[in-house]
């Protein structure tokens, strides 16, 4: 798994499967904004960035193979 792939993972799902770093990059430049770790704990945060991680999530998930 990549970084990038790793960050996506974690964002959709909530559960950090790669540095906090690397997801932290990811949903700042989902969202376009600065986002401090604490919003991470936000319910309607975690939610809007599930929404917006969505397509990125579903593409990683279509081109898995087993």
């Amino acid at each position: 798994m990549t970084t990038r792939e790793g960050a996506i993972i974690s964002a959709h799902t909530g559960i950090l499967c790669s540095s906090m770093q690397a997801m932290q990059e990811y949903v700042e430049k989902l969202l376009n904004r600065p986002v401090f770790t604490h919003e991470f704990a936000d319910k309607d945060t975690m939610n809007e960035i599930k929404e917006k991680s969505k397509e990125d999530f579903m593409d990683l998930m279509k081109n898995q193979t087993n």
